[in-house]
C-alpha cells in the first residue's frame, strides 16, 4: 500500500499548549515532525490580532493552522488569512469536545452535521491551494462509531478533503469533561485501520493514547502516520529520537542541555519584545521527564516563574550541573 509520508509523525494541536514558543521548542529536538498550532477560531483569525494569533518563525515548518468554526465563508476568509501567513496546511477542528466548543457550534459536535463540515471543507479548499485537512473523532454520544466516522469521511471526502486525523475515541458531549474526554472513553484503532483498509487513496492519520515513539513505530505500518498529544507535551523530549527512529534521519539528536541553551538564547530574544520567561518556559517543565534530576528542574522553574529573568533558563542549566548525582 502506497503511503503518504507528509503526516508520518505529528504534534496535535492543544488548547493552552502548542503555541508559537511550544513549537520552537520542540522544533529544536525535531525537524520532520509535522507541528499544529493551538485551535484558532475563525472570528478571532478574521477580527482578531492576527501577528498575535498566527505569527510563527520559519523555523516551525512544516506546521499547520488549526481553526475552529462552522461558517463555510467565514472559514474560507480565515483559511485564505492562514495561507498568506505561510502555513503548510490548513487543518479544521471536529474532534474537540470542550463546553467553549459546543457552544460555539463546532469541534466534535459537527460529527453530527456531515453535510455542514462538507461545505466548510469545499470553501476552504476553494480559497486556498495548500492542503486542508481534518481532525475528528470516530463519533459522538450515541452514535453508532461504525456507522458515524466511515459516513462523515465519505460525504467530506467528496469535498475534497483527503487527510484525516482520528482521534480513536468516541467523544461524549454530555457527562464527562474535556479532560476525561481523553481518555475515558475506549479506544478503537481496529475501526481506524478498517477506514484506512476501505479508503486507501486517503491519508490517514491515528490519534489516541499514543504514549511512546515504541508505540508510534508499531502503529505505523497501518496508518498513514500518527500524532502524538500529552505525551509529547508532558515528555516532550521523546521528540528528539523522531528524526531517527521515525523517519530513519542520520542527523544525531540534540542533547537536552543543547535544547536548553537554544531555548535560553530564544528566551532572551522574546524578552526584549516584552514577552514574560514563563510564557516559554512553562512548556518546558517536562523536558527532564524520565531522567535524573526531572524533579529539580520542574521546581526551579516552577518557583521562578512569576519573577523570572531572561537568564532564567541559563541559571536552570547550573543548577542542573551542580546538583548531587543520584
Amino acid at each position: 500500500m502506497q503511503k503518504n509520508q507528509t503526516h508520518r509523525f505529528c504534534v496535535a494541536p492543544m488548547m493552552d499548549g502548542t503555541d508559537r514558543h511550544c513549537r520552537y521548542f520542540h522544533r529544536l529536538m525535531s525537524r520532520r515532525a509535522r507541528l499544529y498550532t493551538e485551535m484558532i477560531t475563525a472570528e478571532a483569525a478574521v477580527h482578531g490580532d492576527r501577528d498575535y494569533l498566527l505569527g510563527f518563525d520559519e523555523s516551525e515548518h512544516p506546521v499547520a493552522l488549526q481553526l475552529g468554526g462552522s461558517e463555510p465563508e467565514k472559514l474560507a476568509e480565515a483559511s485564505k488569512i492562514g495561507e498568506d501567513f505561510g502555513y503548510d496546511e490548513i487543518n479544521l477542528n471536529v474532534g474537540c469536545p470542550s463546553d467553549r466548543v459546543q457552544s460555539g457550534a463546532f469541534g466534535a459536535c459537527l460529527m453530527k452535521e456531515p453535510e455542514l463540515v462538507a461545505e466548510c471543507v469545499a470553501a476552504m479548499k476553494a480559497a486556498v491551494d495548500i492542503p486542508v485537512t481534518v481532525k475528528c473523532r470516530i463519533g459522538v454520544d450515541d452514535q453508532d462509531p461504525e456507522e458515524s466516522l466511515f459516513g462523515f469521511v465519505e460525504k467530506v471526502s467528496a469535498a475534497g478533503c483527503m487527510t484525516f486525523i482520528v482521534h480513536a475515541r468516541k467523544a461524549w458531549l454530555k457527562g464527562l469533561s474535556p479532560k476525561e474526554n481523553r481518555t475515558i472513553p475506549p479506544l478503537d484503532y481496529d475501526l481506524v485501520r478498517r477506514l484506512k483498509r476501505d479508503r486507501p487513496e486517503l491519508t490517514v492519520v491515528l490519534n489516541g493514547g499514543i504514549e511512546s515513539i515504541a508505540d508510534a513505530a508499531a502503529l505505523l505500518p497501518d496508518f498513514d502516520g500518527v500524532m502524538l498529544g500529552r505525551a509529547a507535551y508532558g515528555a516532550p523530549y521523546l521528540l528528539a529520537s523522531v528524526d531517527e527512529d521515525i523517519f530513519d534521519g542520520a542527523a544525531a539528536a540534540p542533547s537536552r542541555e543543547d535544547v536548553v541553551i537554544a531555548m535560553s538564547d530564544y528566551v532572551k530574544r522574546a524578552f526584549e519584545k516584552g514577552v514574560r520567561p514563563h510564557s516559554i518556559t512553562r512548556h518546558m517543565l517536562g523536558l527532564y521527564h524520565g531522567a535524573p534530576g526531572a524533579r529539580a528542574w520542574r521546581r526551579f522553574l516552577s518557583e521562578n516563574a512569576s519573577n523570572a529573568r531572561a537568564t532564567i533558563l541559563d541559571d536552570a542549566l547550573e543548577k542542573m550541573r551542580s546538583r548531587e548525582p543520584a
